[in-house]
């Protein structure tokens, strides 16, 4: 199973896009139904945001049609971190409670493959031990959904499910539309997610950016224009943005799925749990929680006596940036552009971390720094699937996208 999200299933190599979510690589039901309700077959949001919350976004919300539905946002942090974790451990310690109190009878979540540190490994959590054992992030694609099969064999009535928008959006389609799933309450925890690559690839990156690829144990590009490394002595490592190697500028390294994504803030989850709307507080490493059904609420309510929490706030004006890193991507990206890659840094990193150190204090932060990458990675999909899929530019991108696009000044 260690090296499943190695391949994009062979079950999937006819189409055009796949992330690897596991929902096809597994014999509990047949392929070509799993395929259907695949987010590239069916799209983002539209249709199942509506079935969810009875309404789709507000195009007239700034933060609505950004972050998704929700019931409330703030930022918190666990009172006592769970070791190993990332961050302090809600999103563990949310499914630890839920298996404790019985809310839930296993959960689909991801161990390490062993093979490599940040190896995913397909799981259905049975114990506490289990649960914790899927403590930490690895960014790299995972067949989460192919743990299902267990849980249908096993009987399982509840059921928690951990995972990106691409395994939530398939998992909603799929329990809606088939009857296996039938009769099997799900709870779903979501994470923000965006531009991942396959773990070759990531290798290589952290090889070129990191001091020591070998003992990189957590990376994040973080609210401080940095990207932090946690490694294996607990060391951290910051490397401006502006400080990556050129030939990692773009798009070349991330999987093409993840380039038609529209769901960065896994908008379909009971409850979102991420970092990128919290503020940057290294000693609280406060996360940015979003509640966004009534599953959501009994999900944190099981956690509430442990966390600490403040309001979300926000400031500074991420519009000029968003526009300068677009305008770049897209033209990058037309066709017939012939771009000249480059090597190494793209300044000193003396530099480069003054000028980080300069846009955390002035620059967009809190909601901001959110809006920032969304609507970013928003306009570069878009362009995106315009240049490479045509065909399939109005089954992918959710209505609301035009309007941010537009908000812009670029040609939806």
């Amino acid at each position: 199973m260690t090296n499943v999200q190695e391949d994009t299933g062979s079950l999937c190599s006819d189409k055009k896009l796949c992330s690897s979510c596991g929902l096809c690589m597994t014999d509990a039901w047949p392929a070509r139904e799993s395929l259907q309700s695949c987010v590239f077959t069916q799209g983002w949001l539209g249709p199942q945001e509506l079935d969810l919350f009875g309404r789709q976004r507000s195009y007239e919300s700034r933060e609505e049609s950004r972050f998704g539905i929700s019931r409330r946002r703030f930022a918190g942090s666990l009172t006592h971190p769970i070791p190993g974790a990332a961050w302090t451990g809600v999103i563990t310690a949310v499914a630890k409670k839920a298996f404790e109190t019985g809310m839930v009878d296993g959960v689909v979540t991801l161990h390490r493959g062993g093979a490599d540190f940040f190896a995913p490994k397909p799981v259905l959590a049975l114990s506490v031990e289990d649960i914790l054992a899927g403590s930490g992030n690895k960014p790299v694609v995972s067949p989460t959904l192919v743990s299902l099969k267990a849980a249908c064999e096993q009987n399982l009535r509840r059921l928690l499910v951990i995972g990106a928008s691409c395994h939530v959006h398939a998992l909603r389609d799929f329990k809606r539309r088939f009857p296996y799933l039938e009769g099997m309450e799900i709870f779903v925890v979501g994470f923000p997610c965006v531009d991942n690559v396959r773990l070759k690839t990531l290798r290589h990156i952290l090889g070129l950016i990191s001091r020591s690829a070998e003992t990189v144990r957590h990376y994040e590009f973080m609210q401080d224009f940095t990207v932090h490394f946690t490694h294996e002595d607990g060391s951290l490592e910051r490397v401006p943005y502006f400080c990556l190697p050129r030939e990692l500028t773009g798009i070349n390294f991330v999987v093409p799925a993840c380039m038609c994504c529209f769901d960065y803030a896994n908008s379909l989850a009971d409850i979102t749990v991420g970092y990128m709307g919290a503020p940057l507080d290294l000693k609280k490493m406060y996360q940015w929680i979003v509640v966004r059904t009534e599953k959501g609420e009994e999900l944190l309510n099981l956690i509430n006596d442990e966390l600490q929490t403040v309001p979300e706030k926000t400031a500074g004006d991420c519009s000029k940036a968003v526009l300068n890193a677009a305008e770049k991507l897209v033209e990058q990206m037309r066709p017939g552009t012939a771009m000249e890659m480059k090597t190494g840094r793209k300044m000193p990193l003396w530099v480069g971390r003054i000028l980080a150190a300069v846009l955390s204090r002035t620059g967009p932060r809190g909601l901001e720094y959110a809006r920032y990458g969304v609507d970013m990675h928003m306009i570069r999909n878009y362009y995106y699937v315009k240049f490479n899929h045509p065909d399939l530019l109005a089954t992918l991108v959710p209505d609301h996208v035009s309007h941010v696009v537009a908000q812009y000044g670029f040609e939806p």
